[in-house]
């Protein structure tokens, strides 16, 4: 497929163009560069509606003042969208892209795909309602499975069992985690040697230009916990809210996830292999509420598996980060055995959305299920509660994401695969326009 050179490095170029069996090159004449400029321009033009819903844009400067200019009624603008899908499905491919039909055919149907979203998220906007399962299913391309409360008591009866003591299992819980907080004068220097370990980790495996970088800033009063701000030109910014305490996990966790090898690396490599090298100019716009936030949010905790096994990330933490942040790295093990259990609750929070937004149990209810059921604290509970209002469905795409690319990296890498074999697949994943019903 690709080559690993004398440094490890995975040429992408050569990767993705060995994937489908063909040069990177872009075709003389691209038959959806039409359709493409007008999905760029629609996607602006929603966000007009919705703040949140443009999450990156580097493409022409005119084009965004142009949408911002005017707010197109957005019965309009489904109107255009509905013009758009006419137009793409009686689009043909060009004949010097025929050698080139498995890439084709994945950008294709991932205008299909971001175009049925934009319709969906339209009619929400103009107030139709959908259940959880069926928003998330338009937005996202997928369906996160249901999970009842006792398959969650069961691990909950194993953690009750690894943490003795007075109170609820939650509060033993809370105290338990208070030993690995990371002091606030500390953060940012914890915080930025997980990103250098990170980083070298990447670039061991993954070619990325030599001008990518990006800041990091600390902020407050936000319903996330980190952020990535991708800036086009190969640059992020990098946002870490510290309303609440911040574990020593976290830090590997968000410097993984938000930067090497997670969403800043995706979008680097999407600018470079996709909008810059084949001039693909739909990837130059980010539209959140899209089937690409799964893939962009399952590579980046799938990422952190990638870049960190368990044992390689056990003796970085335990001798490295746990000193820095003045915490005992003796605990390291233990510690991580018992996030391994929480882990296992991750999908407790997709029930509280999904419970929340299909109207069976309110604000209070969801934040209390959340505490019983995912061990947040009652300050983190109500903090999610207040990101399941702002993103409602998107929940879906941490948990449900990383499972769906685990299992394809894995399906393609083959059993037992050395890291580099692991990491070419990844880095394919990350360069394409692969979508999530394409994982199955």
């Amino acid at each position: 497929m690709g080559r690993v050179n004398s440094g490890g490095f995975l040429a992408l170029g050569a990767l993705v163009a060995g994937v489908v069996g063909v040069s990177a090159q872009a075709p003389p004449v691209d038959p959806l560069r039409p359709i493409a400029e007008q999905y760029v321009r629609l996607v602006l033009a929603v966000g007009q509606h919705d703040g949140d819903y443009v999450d990156a844009y580097y493409g022409p400067p005119e084009w965004r003042r142009e949408a911002e200019a005017s707010k197109v009624p957005m019965a309009t603008l489904d109107a255009q969208a509905a013009a758009i899908e006419r137009d793409l499905a009686s689009t043909g491919l060009a004949p010097a892209a025929a050698g080139d039909a498995e890439l084709w055919g994945l950008r294709r149907q991932y205008l299909v795909k971001q175009l049925s979203a934009i319709r969906a998220k339209l009619a929400m906007l103009q107030g139709t309602t959908f259940t959880f399962d069926e928003e998330s299913r338009a937005l996202y391309d997928a369906v996160a499975p249901t999970h009842t409360e006792s398959e969650f008591e069961a691990i909950l009866k194993e953690l009750d069992g690894r943490l003795p003591g007075n109170g609820t299992l939650i509060e033993r819980y809370d105290r338990y985690k208070q030993a690995f907080v990371i002091p606030p004068a500390r953060l940012d220097r914890v915080f930025q040697e997980a990103i250098r370990a990170c980083r070298e980790r990447t670039r061991k495996y993954v070619e990325l230009p030599a001008e990518e970088r990006f800041t990091v800033e600390y902020v407050t009063d936000k319903s996330w916990s980190g952020y990535n701000w991708y800036q086009g030109n190969y640059r992020s910014l990098i946002q870490v809210n510290t309303d609440l305490p911040i574990y020593i996990d976290r830090a590997v966790d968000l410097a993984c996830h938000e930067g090497y090898p997670g969403h800043h690396v995706y979008n680097v490599l999407l600018e470079k292999h996709l909008m810059r090298d084949r001039g693909w100019v739909e990837y130059s716009v980010y539209p959140l509420f899209s089937p690409q936030s799964l893939i962009a949010e399952g590579t980046a905790n799938f990422g952190i598996e990638v870049a960190f096994s368990r044992e390689d990330r056990l003796s970085f933490e335990r001798d490295v980060l746990f000193p820095l942040a003045g915490l005992d790295g003796a605990r390291a093990r233990e510690y991580y055995e018992v996030l391994a259990l929480v882990e296992r609750l991750s999908y407790a929070g997709n029930e509280a959305a999904r419970r929340y937004l299909n109207g069976t149990i309110d604000r209070d209810a969801a934040a209390a299920w959340l505490e019983r059921y995912a061990l947040y604290p009652k300050p983190r509970a109500e903090q999610r509660v207040r990101f399941i209002d702002q993103y409602r469905s998107y929940v879906i795409n941490y948990n449900l994401g990383k499972d769906l690319v685990r299992q394809y990296v894995d399906a393609r890498a083959g059993r037992g695969a050395t890291p580099e074999r692991r990491w070419r697949e990844f880095a394919a994943l990350l360069s394409s326009p692969r979508l999530p019903s394409g994982l199955k």
